[in-house]
């Protein structure tokens, strides 16, 4: 933050006239190419020009570097043959490892090199960000001299401007608690004494920028006239459905006992932060299913393409063409842009595979504590992996049998059929190599370089994306992109908020006509899931346990847990320190049409790891630089 601070104070006006240029390349012009901020700021084209720089700060977390970790909750541990990501050090209670002038590698998408340019490995979260809400700051400045421009292009500038500077403010809080909020062009001669707010008043500044923003934008850029000029890219612009989905978010996370309690003193929900949050939700929704946006739940057969594409030519994930409309529906509705084609896959798709099957030695696996939130298709839960269950139907002996579509789609699991052509004779057991063996001992356990845990993550890529299918090369055109925040995250945190501001499961805002458990129901019945069974429906406490496993589940892996935990006062307690592993033995005939019909037996959790974690590693820990930079700005406690 010290030297990024010096991009919020010294900055100059004219530091971004060009679009998408970097602070660095503009600081090496001509003196006679510098554009007045009275010419720069003047017309549409201009300001938006300066502005569209702010997309190219929004990290891409699932792509920052050739293989990346996003996930540091239970959910996911790496391979044992690399120690450098940011999940291996939160494991062992290193959570200094996310600066990278701790260890020169910092957590991947969160601190290191920052700029603006089109290297997917330059978007980090703690240098851009800053820089952002700088520049941001300077263009509301200077919106007077917006003169040549309609009323609606003066709207659609303020609101962009607006809401990056609440999005990356929200950012830095989920992680580290109430900072400064920086609201005006900080002046270069005064020196710093900006106090730390606490979370509850940077939360209420952040949310005043997004009501404003969520006011002032479209709901699709595609029906405004300046829109209309750049039809066709307009899919990631700030419009009024992300800034009430960040404005429900940023209340959500206000409400959570961690927040409240270090705001309040009280470890329970704040009941008036959950109203805010779910009217800010239930506007949203409301607009979403009256059919006035472009965003609507993916058909479950398409689940995939909020993940991934192939074969289309690089598109984007998180949108598909309705083939009744013809028109494009998405459910992501906040995401980074892409910058390069091959370079959204070509590791990431490897990441997840063991070496028998891809090159690399960093591999990220599900934890087999958290694939056990995967209940049944009747929407039951699996109370112990090890113990049959006559009311949801679950067998240890058969353990893959009669599960959550969602586990069928996420998860691959012992015998499922990995490769799907030829593999050369020259691979040792290659007749039987294509089949997942993920059993005790199995030739995919390798815990260097395979599965540790007894599963492998396949939500990301599709099945073809191995050696052998070559599912990953040039010519598919593999695009990975996990969204920062789509439709279900949406239903989901409104119910969750609902519920907790009305105090029941059936629990509703005044303007959205769902309750919270109907808002669930509806990621459910997408799935091809039970409903919420009613024996969770007695109590806020019992239907919070469910929503909690729904929510792990539709959102598994997608970067969500570890801030879940913390902000429900969860990440120091048992069970959610424990990564553990599935041991079991093949027995019977092997079916290698339908394995989820094979028998085991022995079936068994193992420890793989305990997280020691204390208060203290509920926040991450400020820079040692930026906080000795002035007495106001203090360190996190604990660290």
């Amino acid at each position: 933050m010290k030297k990024y601070l010096k991009y919020i104070v010294r900055g100059s006006l004219a530091l971004c006239i060009i679009m998408f240029a970097s602070c660095e390349d503009y600081l090496e012009r001509t003196p006679e190419s510098i554009v007045s901020p009275d010419q720069a700021f003047k017309n549409y084209v201009n300001f938006q020009g300066y502005t569209e720089e702010l997309y190219h700060a929004i990290p891409d977390f699932t792509n920052a570097y050739w293989t990346n970790s996003w996930n540091w909750g239970e959910d996911e541990i790496q391979s044992t043959a690399r120690d450098f990501h940011f999940d291996v050090k939160i494991d062992n209670g290193n959570f200094w490892g996310w600066q990278r002038e701790h260890d020169g590698w910092g957590a991947g998408w969160m601190d290191g090199g920052g700029s603006t340019n089109n290297d997917r490995m330059s978007k980090r979260l703690w240098p851009l960000g800053w820089y952002g809400i700088r520049k941001a700051n300077l263009g509301l400045a200077n919106l007077d001299k917006m003169t040549d421009a309609t009323e609606e292009e003066k709207k659609l500038i303020k609101g962009q401007l607006l809401f990056f500077r609440a999005w990356f403010h929200f950012q830095f809080i989920q992680y580290f608690g109430g900072l400064p909020y920086i609201d005006y062009v900080l002046p270069s001669d005064e020196p710093l004494r900006l106090p730390r707010l606490s979370y509850h008043e940077s939360a209420e500044k952040v949310a005043k920028d997004l009501r404003e923003a969520a006011d002032l934008l479209p709901i699709n850029w595609d029906n405004t006239v300046a829109g209309r000029k750049t039809l066709g890219q307009n899919d990631l612009r700030i419009n009024k459905i992300m800034a009430l989905g960040y404005l429900g978010k940023n209340y959500l996370w206000a409400a959570s006992p961690l927040m409240n309690k270090v705001s309040t003193g009280n470890s329970t929900y704040n009941q008036e932060y959950a109203k805010k949050a779910a009217e800010a939700f239930g506007e949203l929704l409301s607009l979403v299913e009256n059919g006035q946006t472009q965003y609507g739940l993916f058909p479950f057969a398409q689940y995939s393409r909020n993940f991934y594409t192939t074969g289309q030519n690089w598109r984007m994930p998180g949108s598909i063409i309705d083939p009744t409309s013809n028109m494009t529906v998405a459910e992501a509705i906040f995401r980074s842009p892409t910058w390069g084609a091959n370079g959204s896959n070509w590791g990431t798709s490897k990441q997840y595979q063991p070496a028998i099957l891809a090159d690399g030695d960093v591999k990220f696996l599900p934890t087999s504590n958290y694939v056990a939130y995967y209940g049944m298709a009747n929407g039951l839960p699996i109370e112990d992996i090890t113990k049959a269950d006559p009311v949801s139907g679950y067998d240890p002996e058969y353990p893959w049998k009669g599960r959550d579509p969602r586990f069928y789609n996420d998860i691959v699991y012992d015998g499922v059929k990995t490769v799907q052509g030829s593999i050369p004779t020259s691979v040792p057991d290659h007749a039987t190599v294509r089949y997942a063996d993920l059993s005790t001992g199995g030739r995919y356990r390798n815990v260097a370089t395979g599965s540790r845990t007894g599963y492998l993550l396949y939500k990301f890529i599709p099945i073809t994306a191995n050696k052998y299918d070559n599912g990953y090369d040039y010519g598919n055109s593999l695009h990975i992109k996990v969204p920062y925040m789509r439709l279900a995250d949406v239903y989901l945190m409104y119910a969750e908020a609902a519920a907790q501001a009305y105090g029941s499961p059936t629990g509703k805002a005044p303007n959205y006509s769902k309750t919270a458990v109907e808002a669930v129901n509806v990621i459910r019945d997408r799935a091809g899931v039970g409903q919420v069974a009613s024996s969770f429906l007695g109590s806020l406490d019992a239907f919070m346990e469910e929503l909690r496993r729904e929510r792990a589940v539709e959102l598994a892996y997608e970067g969500h847990r570890f801030n879940d935990l913390r902000r429900w006062l969860l990440l120091t307690e048992s069970p959610y320190t424990l990564k553990k592993s599935v041991e079991f033995d093949r027995v019977g005939t092997f079916n290698a049409q339908d394995p989820s019909q094979n028998k085991v037996a022995n079936l068994r959790e193992q420890v793989i790891l305990e997280r020691k974690f204390s208060d203290k590693h509920y926040w991450l820990p400020l820079k040692v630089a930026d906080v000795n930079m002035y007495p106001e700005l203090y360190q996190n406690p604990g660290w």
